[in-house]
C-alpha cells in the first residue's frame, strides 16, 4: 500500500495531527479517490455548476439561479406522500386548528437545513463522510444501519404513494405489486437523466413540484376554503376544544415534516456547485445563497402542503363515513364501497382522500389529486434513492461502479416494499403508515445530534463554526423534536396492548437509549461542556482541547484505506 503511506505521511504533518487534512477555511479535505477502478467513480457531482462572478455586488439573481437546485431536491422530502397524508388527516380531523404547528415544523426545518448545507460547503464532505471520519467503528456501523432504517421506511411510504397513485388513475386496474415494480422501473431511468446535464435533472425536479403545485392548487380553488379561517389556523397557536386525538395529529405533522435523511442529502447536494473552499468570502457566499434558496424552496412546499390541509379542513371536518357514503353512492366512482355507512369520524389516508374528493367534487377531483400523489411519490423516490447513495457511500466508504450502488441501494430499500405490496390490500394500509412513521421518528437522533456535533467544532468548521446563539437554539430545538417524536413513538407503542411487545420493547429502548445518549455526550462536549470531556482525560489522543475530542477518536486506518 505505497499510497496509503504517503496518505500516511501527509495527514501526519498536518496542522490538525489527527488523520485530517487542512486549509484556511476547511479543516476536511474530500476522500482521496481510489487509485484503480474499474470505471469513474460517479454521482450526482459527475459535473459541478460554475458560479458567475459579480464583484462589489451584495446581492446577484445571476448567482442565485445558479445555487438554485439543491434545495429543491432538499424540499421534496417535505412533499412525499407521508407529508400529504399526515396534511389531509389533519385537516379531517382539527380542520384548519393545526396549520401553525405545520408553520412551525418546517421553520424549524429550514433551521436543521441551514446546518445540513453548511457542513457540505464549509467541509466538501457531506454528513455520512464526516461521521465515518469522525466515530469509532462500532458506533459508525450502527449509525449507518439506523439511517438506512429511516431511508427504507420512508422509501416504502413514497413508492407505495406511486403504487396507490397509479391504482387511483388506472381505476383499480393496476394493483399494488404492479404499481411498486412500475416505480422501480421508471425511478431507475430518471435516474440516469444527470447522466444528459445536472441543471436538466434539477429541472425536471423542479417540473415535478410544479405538477404537485397545479394538482393541489386545483383542488384548493375548487373547494374555496375559509381564507379567515385558514389565517387564525396558520398564525394563532391554540387549538380550541382539541384532544388526545388532534395532539397525536399535531405530533405526527413535526414527525412528518421533519425527516433524518434528508439532513445527509441536504448536505450531500451542495457538493454539486463549483465553491473554492480556501476562500473565505466564497464560502460565505455560498452559504448565504443555499439559505436563501432553502428558504424560498420550503415556502413553496409549505404553500403546497397548506394547500392539502385546507382542502380536507373545510370539505371533509367533522364528516361522518355515513355522510361520505350516501354522497359516494350517488356518484359513478368506482372505488365508493369504502366507507361502512356508520356515523363514526371519517378517517382518511391517500387513497381514500382522493375517493372521497371524486364524490364529492367529481372525476375530475380524484383523477388530479392522484396525479399529484403520483409526482410526490416519484420525485421523493428518487431522492430517497440519492440519499441512500451518498449514505452508503459515506459510512461504508464504497468504490463500486454507479449502477451497482444503485442497485444495492434500490435493493435494501425496496425489497420490504415489494413483500408489502404483495400482501397487502391498498385499503388497508393505515396500520403500516402509522408504523414506518413511528420508525422514522426514532431514527431522528441519529441526523440531528451528529449536525449539531460537527457544525459546532471549530476544528471541522473553521471560523463558521456555530455561535453561542446557534448552539443553545439548536440544542433547544432538536431536544425538543426528539421528545416529541419519542411521545409519538410511546404512544403507539401503548396501543399495541401485548406484554411481550412491551418486554422486547423495554430491552430495546435501553440499548437505543444508549446509543442516543453515547452521540449525545458527543455532541455536548463539542458544545463546549468541558467537564464532560473525559476522553482527554483519559488520553483517548493527544490533544487535551474540548473542539479536538472526536478527531482524536477518528479511525486512522480506514483514513489511509482512502
Amino acid at each position: 500500500m505505497k499510497g496509503g503511506r504517503k496518505e500516511t505521511s501527509k495527514l501526519q504533518d498536518s496542522p490538525q495531527e489527527n488523520g485530517v487534512q487542512t486549509n484556511q477555511y476547511s479543516s476536511i479535505s474530500p476522500p482521496a479517490s481510489p487509485v484503480a477502478q474499474d470505471e469513474p467513480f460517479s454521482t450526482y457531482f459527475e459535473e459541478k455548476v460554475p458560479i458567475p462572478e459579480s464583484p462589489n455586488q451584495v446581492f446577484s439573481f445571476r448567482k442565485l439561479w445558479a445555487f438554485t437546485g439543491p434545495g429543491f431536491l432538499m424540499s421534496i422530502a417535505y412533499l412525499d406522500p407521508g407529508n400529504i397524508e399526515s396534511d389531509l388527516q389533519s385537516g379531517a380531523k382539527a380542520g384548519f386548528k393545526l396549520l401553525w404547528v405545520l408553520l412551525g415544523a418546517t421553520i424549524i426545518g429550514l433551521l436543521l437545513q441551514r446546518l445540513a448545507a453548511r457542513l457540505g460547503v464549509v467541509t466538501g464532505m457531506h454528513l455520512a463522510e464526516v461521521c465515518n471520519r469522525q466515530y469509532p467503528t462500532v458506533p459508525r456501523f450502527i449509525l449507518w444501519v439506523m439511517v438506512e432504517l429511516a431511508i427504507i421506511g420512508s422509501d416504502m411510504q413514497e413508492v407505495i404513494g406511486c403504487a396507490i397513485a397509479l391504482n387511483l388513475l388506472s381505476v383499480g386496474r393496476i394493483p399494488l405489486w404492479a404499481g411498486v415494480l412500475i416505480t422501480i422501473t421508471d425511478t431507475f431511468v430518471f435516474l440516469f437523466l444527470d447522466k444528459y446535464g445536472l441543471r436538466k435533472l434539477e429541472a425536471f425536479f423542479g417540473f415535478l413540484i410544479t405538477v404537485m403545485a397545479i394538482s393541489f392548487g386545483y383542488e384548493y380553488v375548487l373547494v374555496k376554503p375559509d381564507q379567515g379561517e385558514l389565517l387564525k389556523g396558520m398564525f394563532v397557536p391554540y387549538c380550541s376544544g382539541c384532544g388526545p386525538l388532534q395532539l397525536e395529529q399535531a405530533v405526527g405533522i413535526v414527525g412528518a415534516v421533519i425527516m433524518p435523511h434528508n439532513i445527509y442529502l441536504h448536505s450531500a447536494l451542495v457538493k454539486s456547485r463549483e465553491i473554492d473552499r480556501k476562500n473565505k468570502k466564497d464560502v460565505k457566499e455560498a452559504n448565504k445563497y443555499f439559505f436563501i434558496e432553502s428558504s424560498v424552496a420550503l415556502f413553496i412546499s409549505f404553500l403546497i402542503n397548506v394547500f392539502v390541509v385546507a382542502v380536507f379542513a373545510q370539505a371533509f371536518y367533522n364528516k361522518t363515513n355515513q355522510e361520505v357514503n350516501d354522497m359516494c353512492n350517488g356518484t359513478s366512482i368506482p372505488h365508493k364501497g369504502l366507507f361502512p355507512p356508520n356515523n363514526s369520524t371519517l378517517e382518511v389516508d391517500i387513497y381514500k382522500g382522493g375517493v372521497v374528493l371524486g364524490c364529492f367534487f367529481g372525476p375530475a377531483a380524484l383523477y388530479i389529486w392522484a396525479i399529484g400523489i403520483l409526482a410526490a411519490g416519484q420525485s421523493s423516490t428518487m431522492t430517497g434513492t440519492y440519499s441512500g447513495q451518498f449514505v452508503m457511500e459515506g459510512f461504508l466508504n464504497l468504490s463500486w461502479s454507479r449502477f451497482a450502488r444503485v442497485l444495492l441501494t434500490r435493493s435494501i430499500a425496496i425489497t420490504p416494499t415489494l413483500l408489502v405490496a404483495i400482501f397487502q390490500d391498498v385499503q388497508h394500509l393505515t396500520g403500516m403508515n402509522d408504523f414506518l412513521n413511528v420508525l422514522q421518528s426514532m431514527q431522528l437522533p441519529f441526523a440531528l445530534i451528529p449536525i449539531l456535533t460537527f457544525t459546532s467544532l471549530k476544528s471541522i468548521m473553521n471560523d463558521f463554526a456555530n455561535g453561542l446563539v446557534w448552539k443553545i437554539l439548536g440544542g433547544i430545538i432538536i431536544l425538543v423534536v426528539c421528545a416529541i417524536n419519542m411521545y409519538f413513538v410511546v404512544v403507539y407503542v401503548t396501543s399495541l396492548n401485548s406484554v411481550p411487545l412491551y418486554v422486547l420493547v423495554a430491552f430495546l429502548t435501553i440499548a437505543y437509549l444508549c446509543f442516543v445518549g453515547y452521540l449525545a455526550w458527543h455532541c455536548l462536549v463539542a458544545l463546549g461542556v468541558s467537564c464532560l470531556d473525559f476522553g482527554s482525560r483519559l488520553h483517548i489522543g493527544p490533544s487535551r482541547h474540548t473542539d479536538m475530542y472526536l478527531l482524536n477518536d477518528m479511525d486512522t486506518d480506514d483514513l489511509v484505506e482512502r
